[in-house]
This record gives C-alpha cells, sequence and structure tokens, in this order.
C-alpha cells in the first residue's frame, strides 16, 4: 500500500492483492475518491443498477435468427422465417412491467397472475413411466440436442414474448425433467396475457443452431507441437479451426442448420391470484426441483426401475458425446478445432456439467428470473441475503468476521483505498498457493459458523410450535 496521486490531484493509496486473475481486475479494481466520485469510465454493477441501467452483458440483443449465441463476430445469415412457422407481428413497446388490470363488479382492481408449462416435441412413444416403448426406434440424438440446447429456445421464446406483448414481461421459471428425462418449464408471469397470444407466441417460436456438420471421423485427432493445433494423426494435416469451418458453412448456399428445436404441443396456460391455495400450490411447482438432479424421477419416494435406469443411460450416452458449446471438446469427435483449443482437450472428453449424467443435457440455470421480477437491485438482494446471515449469527452468539478488509476507505487509513490485480509473472507460485488455501479456509469457516447458528437456533424450543421466519431452509447463504 503506497499513497498516489490521482488524476485531479486528490491523494488515494493503492492496494494489490495476489492470487487472481487480471480478467477479475476489471471488475475489482475500482478507485473511490475522497469526494465519492469512480475514476474511470467503467462503472459497478451497484452504480448500473442505482441508475436503473442494463449491464452489458444482461441488455437483450436484437433477435437473431441463425445466429451463434457465443460466436464473438457477428454472422450475418437471412432472418427470413422458416416454412410453416407462421410469423409474429411486433407491436409498439411501453413501459411497463405487468400486464392488464382487471375491474371487478364490485368496484375493486385486479392483477392476477399467470402459470405457464413448456414441454418439448415427442421423441417416440412412451410408457406410463417415461421410458419409450420402441427404444430401437427412439430418437434419442434429438432429445439429447433438446436438452443440450433447452435454455436458447427458451430465451427466444422470452424475446418474442415482450414484442408481441409490447411491454417487459417479467418472469420467474423452473426447469425440471419430465419422466422420460426432458426438460420442461414452469414459468410465473406476472399480469395477465390473452391466452390466444401465448399460443401464438409459442407455435412461432423456434431455434435453429449453424454448426458444422456432427458427423463422427473414422480417426483420433491428435496435438501437433510443430503447428500447436490438432491433426490428422497420418497425414499430419490441420483440423480446420472453428472460424475456418463457420466459414465453410456460410459459403455453401445449400447450408442447412445442424438442428432446429421448438415446443411442443403440450401447453398449460392457468390465471392465479395471489394469496390463495392455487397460488401455494403453483409456488411448490417452482421450487421443489431446485435441489435435484434431471435424472431423479417426479415421485421422490420413487426410484429408478431397471427399464428406466437403461433409457437414461441411453440417452446419457448420446449427450455425453454431442457438443455442448463451440468451446466444447466433442468437437475433435467431429473433426472441427474446438473454438479457444487447448492442448490439454481430448476427443470426447468435455469436462462441462451438461454433459453429466445428473444434469443430463441441461447445464444451465435451474432457475431463470428475469431482472425485473422483484423490483430490487442486485445490491439490495445482497443486503437481504446478509442481514438473513447476520441475524442468524448475531442470535447464535457468533461475531462476525469484518467484511471491510477489500473497501476503499478502511479502518484506521487516512485516504480512499484502490485495488489492483497483480499480473500473473508478478506474484509468485507460493503465495499463489498460500492465498488460495486462505481464501477456502475462510470460506469454510463461514460455512461451518452458519450452520452452527442454524443448528442451534433450530434446537431452541419454538414459541406455539412455529419456526423462526427467515432463518431455516437454504434460503439464505454467505
Amino acid at each position: 500500500c503506497h499513497p498516489l496521486r490521482g488524476d485531479d490531484g486528490v491523494k488515494v493509496s493503492t492496494m494489490r492483492r495476489a492470487g487472481t486473475s487480471a480478467t477479475e481486475g476489471t471488475v475489482q479494481g475500482r478507485v473511490a475518491l475522497a469526494r465519492g466520485a469512480p475514476v474511470g469510465a467503467s462503472a459497478t454493477v451497484a452504480e448500473r443498477e442505482e441508475r436503473d441501467e442494463e449491464p452489458a452483458d444482461m441488455v437483450e440483443e436484437p433477435e437473431q435468427e441463425d445466429g451463434d449465441p457465443e460466436d464473438t463476430e457477428r454472422r450475418h445469415r437471412s432472418t427470413q422465417r422458416r416454412p410453416g412457422v407462421p410469423a409474429l407481428p411486433q407491436v409498439k413497446m411501453e413501459a411497463h412491467t405487468v400486464g392488464r388490470v382487471d375491474e371487478g363488479k364490485d368496484g375493486r382492481s385486479y392483477r392476477p397472475s399467470m402459470f405457464l408449462t413448456f414441454t418439448l416435441t415427442g421423441y417416440g412413444p412412451v410408457h406410463t413411466d417415461g421410458t419409450p416403448k420402441h427404444p430401437d426406434r427412439y430418437d434419442y440424438r434429438r432429445a439429447a440436442m433438446d436438452a443440450l440446447n433447452f435454455s436458447k429456445l427458451f430465451d427466444r421464446f422470452i424475446q418474442n414474448l415482450r414484442r408481441r406483448c409490447g411491454f417487459n414481461v417479467q418472469y420467474f421459471a423452473s426447469v425440471e425433467p419430465q419422466r422420460r428425462l426432458a426438460p420442461h418449464v414452469h414459468v410465473a408471469i406476472r399480469g395477465v396475457i390473452p391466452r390466444r397470444i401465448i399460443r401464438e407466441v409459442v407455435a412461432a417460436t423456434y431455434f435453429q443452431l449453424w454448426w458444422p456438420t456432427l458427423d463422427p471421423v473414422d480417426f483420433e485427432p491428435g496435438w501437433n507441437e510443430r503447428l500447436q493445433t490438432f491433426a490428422h494423426p497420418d497425414s499430419g494435416r490441420a483440423l480446420p479451426t472453428w472460424t475456418e469451418a463457420l466459414d465453410a458453412l456460410d459459403d455453401n448456399p445449400n447450408a442447412e442448420p445442424v438442428h432446429m428445436m421448438q415446443f411442443g404441443r403440450q401447453l398449460g396456460i392457468q390465471g392465479i391470484l395471489a394469496g390463495g391455495d392455487e397460488a401455494s400450490r403453483h409456488i411448490t411447482y417452482l421450487t421443489k426441483y431446485l435441489s435435484k438432479s434431471m435424472t431423479q424421477p417426479l415421485d421422490e419416494t420413487d426410484e429408478l426401475s431397471l427399464r428406466q435406469s437403461a433409457h437414461a443411460e441411453r440417452l446419457h450416452e448420446h449427450v455425453r458425446e454431442l457438443p455442448c458449446s463451440p468451446s466444447c471438446a466433442n468437437w475433435l469427435t467431429y473433426g472441427v478445432q474446438p473454438k479457444e483449443v487447448t492442448v490439454e482437450m481430448s476427443a470426447g472428453v468435455c469436462r462441462r456439467r451438461a454433459h453429466s449424467r445428473d444434469h443430463m443435457g441441461y447445464g444451465g440455470r435451474r432457475v431463470l428470473v428475469s431482472r425485473r421480477w422483484t423490483g430490487k437491485t442486485l445490491t439490495e438482494h445482497r443486503a437481504d441475503r446478509t442481514s438473513v446471515v447476520r441475524a442468524a449469527l448475531e442470535a447464535a452468539g457468533i461475531e462476525m468476521d469484518d467484511h471491510e478488509e477489500l473497501a476503499a476507505m478502511r479502518k484506521g487509513a487516512s485516504a480512499p483505498c484502490q485495488w489492483t490485480i497483480l499480473p500473473n509473472k508478478e506474484v509468485d507460485e507460493g503465495t499463489r498457493v498460500r492465498v488460495v488455501l486462505e481464501s477456502i479456509r475462510q470460506r469454510r469457516r463461514w460455512r461451518r459458523q452458519y450452520q452452527r447458528a442454524r443448528d442451534s437456533l433450530h434446537d431452541r424450543p419454538k414459541p406455539h410450535g412455529r419456526r423462526e421466519a427467515g432463518l431455516s431452509g437454504d434460503s439464505a447463504h454467505r
């Protein structure tokens, strides 16, 4: 820590932490001047929230019918809709986040909400336990591709729904498995949207995946030290890079998307009013699968039968082999170098959670919440979680650690501090190891303290048999 002069002559202090990457420094390395104004053109997430500004990664992009969501280089393809898919009219956007308000006969105003359920298309006839009647004819490959790209289809639906309704629709959604192990989603929407519009948007929503063809090669690519790339083991010819593969796709006038998906015909649309038994039941639907894996059956008292286990294994075989993203190592199986390829990659071995049996293709978040669902900023949510944890620790007589060690104005400091990230070349390996181990020990200590506080509170007798509100379950974490 040493004093320096800011651009406007205000005295600040500079402090550096070791053991973190330079990328993190762009987020954490903020300067707080004595007068409270941030230095630099970039703003923190909290500052954006105060101005009601969307961060760059949260801004809704214009709909790109055939684009690759992870391709940083914009690729322009035709936006002409697929034959047989209805077009949606676009209406003028209005600045509100809820649906219409209905007036009752008694003069009271009602603003009900909606509960929607979306499923994927069928892959073959199934038994009541979700297993296929004809496993040899069941389309496991398409089922695996749908699961791997389910979140993209849901994002496209929300985009279309907002444009069709003309306002910023807010939602709370939970993704869960059906008995056939295909993901489906329950969605709560604030306000009411006509059912006709919901059906129109579902029928018009689809997602096309423009990737190289998924035809496995008959050789295992190896790393070529001279070329610093993956190549054919015999000829030594380098495999096409991800950019080259997409360029070849763009140059082919007869190219077709490698995968196209839509929602199925099963669609649940229900209106709900707050405070009733129906609302409580739908809340249960939204929350019951947050701690389960995608392979667990709907009834938690059941166990997977031999037929269900065999079905899960067949589906997992396809999920494990298909690529989950442009940077997936599985692309080597299909003769294409993944995006951001590294020497550590191996054909058919991708460690992303989408390929695990517990996720069965769906590697995204199980809970999907729009930015303005609660009306609170991220900073306010963090403060709520902190207050719950603090109350539990204080009630158990546990003193919290000092969490101001990374603040701009530290206790006892004569001037504000600036935190920057040391480049890797300036940090020796011993320092890096010590910092990482200390961080792990600190997190474990915090978790033990909070668990001990919860256990002590649960052991206390509750007045009138009630549980203490806000201190039970997994609703709060450090």
